[in-house]
């Protein structure tokens, strides 16, 4: 049996949520020390280190002026790509950009009766990186993740932005990533990929200028080179492996289910699927469902690795105990295949998104619904968002007083000064105050 359902109130379920609830995991030492080397070389040795590591592992003859992808390059991609493509990247640009221009904020200010003015200034980071894995060696282009990184920054106003992807063995970049970067306004592609890359885009060399923030999914390695130049540098987030929750009544198609937890199985050997359901029934017919469509998938072998390592089902009491459950373990994508899933919508809040319905998958969020697919994993939506417009902006506060509003204020400020001993900024304020 590929997965074996479990009870909830037994000692074996029990211990299982404890671990589930507590599985944000880090890179280990060797890989921390590795990225921690390539970082050191790449800001001290710039695009030398770039090229060294790029002929290592991707491109063998890959030259210095080949990194960053040429006009030329760009301009033959759209001959590149079949029409149907260009029609499904436009319905999916129009999509995800309606959704996310609804997230944009403006500058704001209060004007108080004495005249004292506060307000917040929203501004676009003025640079950002993006990162889009290779897909096997650019066999099959992850065209929905420059959609997702690009279109939030573009309507966030961000003047330059930078794409970084592996190139494969001949030093090419696949056309359909070309176009879609060209959809949403980026130009600027450079060849390069892996730690390397948010090493260039954190540090800058002569070729590639630093960014301020980086984004993008990637490999362990990509996430901790981000949580290293962390703070240097604004970073999306530091992804796991990708997981789906499922809550499940008796109105749920085992066939739906079972699809749904394929479809995040086939992402990585890490993947976490879930399924947390109120009738035993469901779990055992879940569990040939994945048995029987798991033959038929391209990537079997990493989905199936996936549900039998990682792989849960468990048997809840009720929908209450199973919405519990799912804000504890604070799920990347949370499926609610109910047969009134409005009703349990708001009892939810730790998810990164919820879909709602047995016509909802996960997929359709993946690639056309309209809100971002990156989002937090590993337990983190207890307290993270998805990707937006925000994380491509910073706020300013804003203040100013009359002389008269300040003596109005004065004795508060002088007592709370004087109090914390900070003398100095007791006296910037009764200097003023005192002025004759």
């Amino acid at each position: 049996m590929i997965i074996t359902p479990i009870t909830t109130s037994s000692t074996k379920g029990q211990e299982l949520l404890c671990r589930l609830c507590d599985r944000f995991q880090t890179a280990d030492n060797k890989c921390m020390q590795t990225v921690s080397d390539i970082l050191v070389k790449v800001r001290s040795q710039g695009d030398d280190a770039l090229l060294k590591y790029t002929r290592q592992f991707d491109a063998p003859d890959l030259t210095v002026e080949q990194l960053r992808v040429s006009e030329q390059e760009l301009d033959e991609s759209h001959n590149q790509v079949n029409p149907d493509f260009i029609r499904t990247l436009d319905a999916a640009f129009e999509r995800i950009h309606s959704f996310h221009k609804r997230e944009k904020e403006e500058s704001w200010t209060i004007t108080r009766d004495d005249g004292i003015i506060t307000g917040r200034l929203v501004h676009p980071v003025e640079s950002a990186g993006l990162y889009v894995p290779g897909g096997q060696g650019g066999s099959t282009p992850l065209v929905s993740s420059v959609l997702m990184n690009s279109i939030p920054a573009l309507i966030a106003g961000v003047k330059r932005q930078v794409m970084v992807t592996p190139p494969d063995r001949h030093g090419q970049i696949n056309p359909a990533l070309l176009v879609a970067a060209q959809k949403t306004g980026v130009t600027e592609i450079y060849k390069v990929g892996s730690a390397w890359a948010v090493a260039a885009l954190a540090y800058g060399t002569k070729t590639i200028q630093p960014v301020d923030v980086i984004v993008g999914p990637g490999n362990q390695y990509v996430a901790e080179a981000k949580r290293q130049v962390s703070g240097r540098v604004r970073i999306d987030m530091i992804a796991g492996p990708s997981e789906v929750l499922i809550i499940a009544d008796e109105s749920a198609n085992p066939a739906f289910i079972a699809a749904d937890m394929l479809a995040q199985a086939e992402h990585d050997p890490q993947a976490l699927a879930i399924l947390v359901t109120t009738i035993p029934d469901i779990g055992e017919q879940v569990v040939k469902q994945l048995e029987r469509q798991l033959e038929s998938l391209s990537r079997n072998e990493i989905a199936g690795k996936a549900l039998r390592d990682r792989g849960v089902i468990l048997i809840s009491k009720d929908i209450s105990e199973s919405i519990s459950i799912a804000n504890r373990i604070a799920a990347e994508h949370l499926e609610l295949m109910l047969n009134e899933p409005d009703k349990w919508m708001d009892e939810i809040r730790n998810a990164g998104a919820i879909f709602l319905g047995n016509h909802s998958p996960e997929a359709a969020g993946d690639y056309i619904a309209g809100p971002n697919h990156v989002l937090p994993t590993m337990g983190t939506a207890r307290f993270s968002s998805a990707l937006g417009v925000e994380t491509f902006v910073k706020k300013t506060s804003l203040i100013s007083y009359t002389r008269q509003a300040l003596i109005k204020d004065a004795e508060h400020i002088l007592k709370l000064a004087n109090m914390e001993g900070l003398t100095a900024h007791a006296r910037s304020v009764s200097i003023r105050v005192d002025e004759k």
